[in-house]
């Protein structure tokens, strides 16, 4: 075997590397032996029969769990293992995923398990049990660094110089990539507290720009993923967030995890425009206007006050205002205004049945109400059949519908409101269609079920068909009764072929989940918080955010926001200490946010890169750009605020708005003063290594600069 280190001198002594060099061996084995069983047994489900119903779903998931689990083992070699720790003479390797070698010893600790919870929490003042500590540092499968950390004087032999802080500073200043770099064997003390924290209630996780939060939210993921499987769902600020985070939980063992912006959870969300009447974006964002919805689709629930006759072949049955009420009381609280359509249908039709008072059959009267117009006509009338759109384009559209439904609105209110063009959505209107999908179901969904009802009774007459011809022949006898037991009702249940039922395709983002993560939730409007709230009953939550990076204000305190939108279980947690942006960086940006935040929570850097903030004018841009291309072969720039500046392969070009929650080794921010205090400091802050603001000449006027003292350097 190779050696997995290409490091100094000092620390490739065999004193310092022959363990992990042997241990290292036998993870390669390991590897290389259950790939081989899993690739064996992929092989075996791929080829066994598909069958049918509830064994071919489980076929299916037999062929995903391992496909997804020899996909993870790939993805890595030797770089599975992130470090050691030692208590006495036992050391113990910890892993992206727990690995065994072929006598069942454990070879690593899966980084999530108890038992690894010492070598990310283990500091100075608490060393939780470790006498020592490694990390290593891996570049292109070879350890290129590491580091050792002590915590007790016995353990000092056998150790390289302590350099427990130096490689992972230097790790922070690094070059950056389209991708969010792979940070898990670098997680802090204070960072992993929080990803192990209890699931109950909700948990804030409160830190300024680049204190981690993103590497939390995502590692608390998969960590409760791990630790309890269940469904979770991570909820990003924008789509280039999430293409920036999307090898993350992949590489944390993780692919199950469901990731989306609050537009992935409405059809065609994505193409919905930014609301840009700010009166009418607060309007739309209010928890009372959501659940003005409650009474739009209400109004269309309303029992008939007047009775009618229903007229049969030999009675004539008086269906009163109280069997209307009743019939349309039926459905359960939190059923669907669709399928609700349905229970109150088949209530309205059992009341009648009760009170016919003729001579035929029960089941000729039944067919003979579903054929009744004018019982049908009725109760369509009373309980339509709703689509979620109709009723918020019916709001913008139909004052007087808008004033019943929400009668605290001011008529200027609702004049603002008024959409020549209801359905030309903004964002805006997101929570809103979101609860009137919750709340009036699919138009389908009760097509589908009479169409399943109806498919699952054919295959059942037509099986008792064959098994009674079978059984009253007597041709087949096996000697053990099984014949016999095919008269039982249960197995002839059982038979049904369950994959040729019409059904429809689930909506994964519909829930309930277990639990929701949301980086960057200082941006939630009220309104955008319930819609996270339909799909966690639990109401188990991990937030994420700055309260001095919300671009709509956030003067209070979270409990207090959090309380309001139907949160009350909430423990805060605060991250203070600022790992990416150099402390050049943030003394500028700092000033740009306390002069509209006093209280803002402005992390402190731990780190220098001896680069001081750089000005400039705005017809330098593209050299400034291109000379540090020029001078950097790797690395990822970003223009912030031209939106003419063209994107390139190591180049992007965004909003400040877009840029939130990325992270860049060149910031290009152009003519700040035209943004918000929140915004300049977003985008000051994004820079890992290097910020350089470019004014334009008219900006520089109005600042009262000299356009012509002020350059690059």
């Amino acid at each position: 075997m190779t050696s997995a280190f290409v490091v100094s001198e000092a620390k490739a002594d065999p004193a310092l590397i022959a363990d992990d060099e042997k241990h290292f061996a036998a993870i390669e084995a390991s590897l290389e032996r259950t790939i081989a069983e899993l690739n064996d047994r992929l092989e075996v489900e791929r080829r066994a029969p598909a069958g049918k119903g509830r064994q071919a779903v489980d076929r299916d998931d037999a062929v995903r769990r391992l496909t997804s689990r020899l996909r993870a083992l790939r993805r890595y070699s030797l770089d599975i293992c992130l470090g050691r720790m030692v208590t006495g003479s036992s050391a113990v390797y910890i892993g992206r995923f727990g690995l065994t070698d072929s006598d069942g010893q454990r070879l690593l600790v899966d980084w999530r398990s108890p038992a690894a919870e010492p070598f990310f929490g283990a500091t100075h003042a608490n060393p939780m049990g470790l006498d020592s500590r490694r990390r290593y540092r891996w570049t292109g499968g070879r350890i290129t660094d590491y580091w050792d950390e002590v915590f007790t004087p016995d353990a000092l032999e056998g150790h390289a110089a302590l350099d427990d802080q130096s490689a992972f500073i230097a790790s922070l200043g690094s070059n950056r990539s389209a991708r969010m770099r792979d940070v898990l064997g670098t997680i802090q003390a204070d960072q992993d507290a929080i990803i192990r924290a209890g699931s109950a209630g909700a948990l804030v996780v409160d830190g300024g720009p680049g204190t981690g939060k993103t590497v939390v939210a995502l590692h608390r993921t998969a960590y409760l993923q791990y630790a309890n499987p269940r469904r979770v769902l991570f909820v990003g600020p924008h789509e280039p967030y999430l293409a920036y985070v999307s090898d993350v939980l992949p590489s944390l063992g993780e692919d199950e995890v469901q990731t989306c912006t609050l537009r992935d959870l409405v059809p065609g969300g994505a193409s919905f425009a930014e609301e840009t009447d700010v009166s009418v974006a607060r309007l739309k964002a209010s928890v009372a206007m959501v659940g003005a919805i409650e009474a739009a689709v209400r109004f269309y629930e309303e029992p008939p006050a007047q009775g009618m006759l229903v007229e049969t072949d030999d009675d004539e049955i008086r269906l009163t205002a109280d069997d209307w009420a009743e019939a349309f009381a039926a459905p359960g609280p939190g059923t669907p205004h669709n399928e609700g359509r349905e229970e109150a249908w088949a209530e309205l039709l059992t009341i009648l049945e009760a009170k016919y008072a003729g001579e035929e059959p029960a089941d000729l009267v039944r067919k003979a109400l579903l054929g009744n117009r004018a019982l049908a006509s009725a109760f369509h009338r009373a309980w339509p059949v709703l689509a979620p759109d109709d009723i918020v384009a019916d709001l913008w559209s139909v004052p007087a519908y808008l004033r019943k439904c929400a009668p605290w609105l001011s008529a200027a209110e609702i004049k603002s409101l008024r959409r020549t063009e209801p359905r030309a959505w903004t964002q805006a209107d997101l929570p809103l269609l979101d609860a009137a999908r919750h709340r009036v179901g699919d138009p389908g969904t009760a097509r589908l079920r009479r169409q399943r009802e109806s498919a699952v009774a054919a295959q059942r007459a037509g099986m008792s068909r064959v098994l009674d011809d079978l059984v009253a022949s007597r041709e087949y006898d096996d000697g053990e009764g099984l014949m016999w037991m095919l008269v039982q009702q249960d197995l002839r249940d059982v038979l049904v072929d369950d994959a040729a039922v019409p059904r429809a395709d689930p909506d994964r983002l519909a829930g309930p989940f277990a639990h929701i993560v949301v980086d960057e939730a200082q941006e939630l409007t009220d309104a955008e918080w319930q819609m996270l709230l339909l799909r966690c009953p639990s109401r188990s939550f991990t937030i994420v955010g700055d309260r001095a990076q919300a671009r709509q204000g956030f003067t209070e305190s979270w409990a207090e926001r959090l309380a309001r939108v139907g949160l009350d279980r909430v423990t805060l947690t605060s991250l203070t200490i600022n790992y990416r942006t150099p402390s050049e960086i943030m003394d500028a940006a700092a000033p740009v946010i306390r002069a509209v935040l006093p209280d803002a929570n402005v992390p402190v850097s731990i780190r220098s890169s001896g680069v001081p903030v750089r000005y400039g004018s705005t017809s330098e841009s593209a050299a400034v750009v291109d000379g540090w291309l020029a001078a950097h072969a790797e690395g990822i720039a970003c223009v912030i605020g031209d939106p003419s500046f063209p994107a390139a392969p190591r180049v992007r070009s965004l909003t400040p708005q877009l840029a939130k929650g990325l992270e860049f080794d060149l910031v290009v921010l152009v003519d700040p003063q035209r943004f918000g205090a929140v915004d300049r400091y977003v985008a000051m802050t994004r820079a890992t290594r290097q910020l350089i603001i470019l004014t334009s000449a008219t900006e520089m006027a109005q600042d009262g600069q000299d356009p012509a003292v002020v350059a690059v350097g």
